[in-house]
């Protein structure tokens, strides 16, 4: 990775898919066998209700974990799956969110006496999670790690790894990486003190956490050398490069170490290094891949660019990006005199990007970056266009095989005595292309005319002028 060698953890092997088991079962596992036959409860809707789990049934004890109702079956089921039935895994869902399934479990612990397994804020859990170190310095004798990343939610493992990686060779810097919108870590080593953050962005669910433990703290203050956060586009960008390499899907947690490494390695120009990333986790929600494989392709650039609504200035916009992959065009009629597109394309070099927004310019195309617009990414995309009273519109959706210069061909075909007043593409890697075209059909042109041009156009196409939904919505 960018002139490093760069090894990665597989935490996301383990039984349970994530390093959950290490903590829970070294916890467990020092219980005395007295407090084991009396039971276990823990409270995680994610990857430690797991570990539990799983650590119930190979010491044969009994375990309560309490989760909120709204946790996805999914995760329920894997729970479950784990504690290997027999009765001795209990799941209760209850409450309406984590405090309130925390107030169970810790109701269970006071009234009937079971052993509390918590997620990150225990000495014996800090010390399961930092035996990965262990390994990571055993096989790493011939290669000398220069810094290890990892991954920070509560601080369970990142505060097990720094505090035995620094009495071992405290030579190798430990850095932890959390998400930019749910970084407790950084926010309270910044303090100097344990800080509650208001609210936490749930994209990297699996390191949520609005406070850390004090434990994790008092041993991060004291061992680790620094804190990375990273956003959504880099969290996906580094489930990418784990699966470019290694052909696992990490779950967003899963990659925040490897996110931040490839952070901290372009802001600080390292190179020759030999780093360290821990892939904690791989329990990734299948209905987030879309979201994941739209943001993680750090090559494509956004722009929203201004042409003349006359014919062909379509065409010709997109001649000015030709012949770079264009991702996706949001395009809606608005105005007789102007017209406003989003585009987004995967420009062909480091510079590439800037010379096609000189170009448009030089054209009095006026155009503007968006990459980095969180709104446009996230909603105006989605929502760009809106309704139109442009007249003589008909509508179509039309499918050709996705192809280099598809989608070329496709705007060549289209006859310049037609107005485009709507046009709707994304490219999602389908191996046929779909694009929905608004066509204003000239007053002096029959409806006849329209429908030879549309035959002899040699693409299927369905009409949806009379589909309810383009009049309640584009109409």
């Amino acid at each position: 990775l960018l002139n490093n060698t760069v090894y990665l953890k597989r935490e996301d092997t383990q039984p349970v898919f994530s390093f959950k088991i290490r903590g829970a079962y070294n916890k467990m596992a020092s219980l005395p066998r007295v407090a084991l036959d009396t039971g276990v409860v823990a409270c995680s809707a994610g990857n430690h209700a797991q570990g539990v789990a799983l650590s119930a049934r190979m010491l044969g004890c009994r375990a309560v974990i309490c989760m909120p109702l709204a946790t996805p079956g999914i995760k329920v089921d894997a729970v479950r799956a784990h504690g290997g039935g027999g009765g001795k895994v209990e799941v209760r869902l209850i409450g309406n969110n984590y405090d309130e399934a925390a107030a169970e479990a810790r109701r269970l612990q006071g009234e009937e006496g079971l052993a509390m397994i918590h997620p990150f804020d225990d000495p014996l859990v800090i010390a399961g999670q930092g035996t990965i170190a262990i390994e990571i310095l055993k096989k790493c004798v011939s290669h000398p790690v220069d810094a290890i990343f990892v991954c920070c939610g509560g601080g369970g493992m990142l505060a097990g790894i720094a505090a035995y990686v620094k009495h071992v060779r405290p030579s190798v810097k430990v850095y932890g990486v959390e998400a930019a919108d749910a970084a407790g870590m950084t926010a309270s080593l910044a303090a100097g003190r344990v800080v509650t953050l208001p609210s936490v962005g749930l994209f990297a669910d699996g390191a949520a956490v609005k406070t850390i433990g004090t434990e994790t703290f008092r041993l991060c203050r004291k061992y680790v050398d620094g804190m990375v956060t990273v956003d959504t586009d880099q969290i996906c960008n580094a489930i990418k490069l784990a699966y470019n390499d290694a052909r696992v899907i990490l779950e967003p947690a899963g990659a925040l170490a490897v996110a931040g490494l490839k952070k901290y390695v372009e802001e600080n120009d390292v190179s020759g290094s030999t780093f360290v990333a821990i892939t904690s986790g791989a329990n990734m929600d299948f209905n987030r891949l879309r979201v994941v494989s739209e943001r993680a392709d750090d090559s494509e650039r956004t722009l929203m660019v201004t042409i003349p609504e006359t014919p062909g200035a379509f065409r010709e916009m997109y001649a000015k990006i030709w012949p770079r992959n264009v991702t996706e065009f949001t395009y809606r009629y608005n105005t007789e005199r102007e017209a406003t597109v989003l585009v987004s394309f995967q420009p062909l070099g480091h510079n590439d990007f800037a010379g096609v927004m000189e170009d448009f310019r030089s054209e009095n195309f006026p155009c503007e970056d968006l990459s980095h617009n969180e709104l446009a990414k996230t909603h105006i995309r989605h929502l760009a266009g809106g309704r139109s009273n442009a007249p003589h519109e008909r509508l179509f959706r039309f499918h050709f095989p996705e192809s280099p210069g598809a989608l070329q061909r496709f705007l060549e075909s289209l006859d310049m005595k037609w107005n485009i007043s709507l046009f709707h593409y994304r490219n999602y890697g389908d191996d046929f292309g779909r694009v929905l075209v608004g066509i204003q059909q000239n007053k002096g042109l029959e409806c006849e005319g329209m429908n030879k041009f549309l035959k002899e156009l040699g693409y299927k196409y369905i009409e949806e002028t009379g589909n309810p939904a383009y009049s309640k919505f584009l109409r």
